[in-house]
This record gives structure tokens, sequence and C-alpha cells, in this order.
């Protein structure tokens, strides 16, 4: 009987010699990764197609608007910042519905959520760091128009002095929506391993609880309780940012029925925040649950 000889054979890998960078190399490379795939980044290109289509709609009305004061002459004041996500709320909840379910269902579903929670992040770090992901990309698609008509009103002669402060409270707006929708869209994404469900879910709150509020509130004003309408904007995270901006920073108000007075305001901001917390609280239970299977 031949003695057995065992060989080694030097197919070429290296070992990784490059910084590590830990657990904040973790998330910075995670919250990297979750914002640009909302997008379609490092996916097909027909996952594009969406996204970028959706923002370019949401640009028509801002260059509109922007082309209309260079060529026509009429008064900035046609740049309503603050009211501009009412005109575009069909198309950034479309964005949240489709692109959420990116994020949440997949790794849920498919189980592979295990596999990143045996990582020094947990599950806690992951679900929020996700969650973050999806604020900083609708963050990108509700200022982009805003910074298309800042700019480009200051182009077309308007003062700084009077669109700066604009400008401002609008930013404060968009930031609120962004972390409002985020987590609208998140937890209904984390619940449903079926992306059709958390795709219809999400925008049953958001488009036709929009829609919902609107109406209620109107018929309110015809009852002649305002100050009871106002907090109907509670039920949409549109009319809540239109009733937060008109009341903390002298927004014009797209609704019939906004805050009378700042206070009614911050503790309709507040409310929002806290109801905000328990489903991001939601959040990373279910990937407590889910991760430990």
């Amino acid at each position: 009987m031949s003695e057995r000889t065992g060989v080694i054979h030097d197919i070429g890998y290296r070992p990784y010699t490059g910084p590590r960078e830990g657990r904040w190399g973790i998330v910075a490379g995670l919250l990297r990764h979750g914002a640009l795939s909302t997008f379609g980044f490092g996916r097909s290109a027909r996952s594009k197609v969406l996204p970028f289509g959706l923002l370019v709609v949401t640009l028509v009305p801002a260059i509109v608007f922007v082309g209309i004061i260079s060529f026509v002459g009429m008064d900035s004041e046609l740049l309503n910042y603050a009211g501009y996500q009412q005109v575009t709320a069909a198309f950034v909840s479309l964005f949240v519905a489709a692109q959420a379910p990116v994020l949440f269902t997949r790794d849920l579903r498919s189980g592979a959520i295990s596999l990143y929670l045996a990582r020094p992040l947990g599950p806690a770090a992951f679900a929020l760091v996700r969650w973050a992901s999806l604020v900083l990309a609708i963050l990108a698609f509700v200022v982009t128009p805003l910074v298309v008509m800042f700019v480009g009103g200051l182009g077309a002669g308007a003062e700084v002095r009077d669109e700066l402060p604009r400008f401002l409270v609008a930013l404060a707006g968009a930031l609120l929506l962004a972390v409002l929708l985020a987590t609208v869209g998140a937890t209904a994404a984390s619940l449903t391993m079926r992306r059709g469900l958390a795709i219809g879910g999400t925008i049953v709150v958001l488009i036709f609880g929009l829609g919902a509020t609107a109406i209620l509130q109107e018929i309110g004003r015809e009852q002649g309780v305002e100050d009871a309408a106002a907090w109907l904007g509670l039920i949409s995270p549109f009319v809540l940012v239109d009733a937060v901006q008109h009341g903390l920073g002298d927004a014009a108000s797209s609704f019939e029925t906004p805050p009378d007075n700042p206070t009614t305001a911050a503790l309709m901001l507040l409310i929002a925040l806290a109801a905000a917390a328990a489903a991001l609280l939601l959040l990373v239970r279910r990937y407590r649950t889910r991760g430990s299977r």
C-alpha cells in the first residue's frame, strides 16, 4: 500500500491587512449601503427606474415655479417651500412604500438577519441604523426640490434675507417628515414578510390617511370645531408637518384648520415624536425576535 501525502495549493488568497474600523465602521458602512440601496445603487438597472423616476417627477413643480419667476417675473412668494411637500405627497409616499421593504422585508423574510446579527452590531443597533438609512434617503428625496427652488429663486433675483428664513423652516419640516415617514415605512415593512403587503399598508397609511385627514378637517371646520379639527393632523405625517411649520415656524398652511397657537403645534409635535419612538421600539423588538430564530 503506497503512502499518501498531502499537498497544499497556493491559490492566491491574501490576508486582510487594511484598517479594522470596528463597530462604528460597521455602522457607517451599513448606513451608507442602506441609503444608496433605496435609490437602486448596487442593484439592477431596473431597480433605479422607480426611485429616480419619482424624484424627477417631484422636481418638475419646483422647476416650473423657478421658471415662472425667472421668465414671467412673478413674486418669489410663489416659492412656497413649507407647502411643497403637500404638492408632491403622493410621489413621496410611493417612494417610501416601494423602498422601505428593500431595507426591512427582504432581510427578515430570507433569514439573513441571523447572519447579520452574528456580527458585533446587535439587533437594536442594526434596526435603528436601517431606519436611519431610510431617513437619509427620504431626506435627500424631499430636500432636493427645496434646494432647487431656493437656488433658482436667488438666481432669479430673490433676496437672501427674504428666502432664507422660509427655506430653513421648510428644511426643519423636511427633517421631521423624513423621520415620520421612515418610521411608518419601516414599521409596515417589518411586520410582514410580503413586499406587496408592506407597500399596500404604507400607501394606505400615507396617501389615504392624508385624504381622510383633509376631509375630516373640512367637516370639522364646517361644524365650527376648528380647534378639535386641528388635532386630526396627527393622523397624517404630511398634515402634522404642515401644522408644526405653521404653528412654530409661522409658515403659510396648506390646510383649512391649522393650529391656532404655537402651544397646540408643540404638543402635536411631542405626541408625534412619542408615537414614532414607540414604533421604533416595536421595530427593535421585531428584529430581536427574528434574529433569535
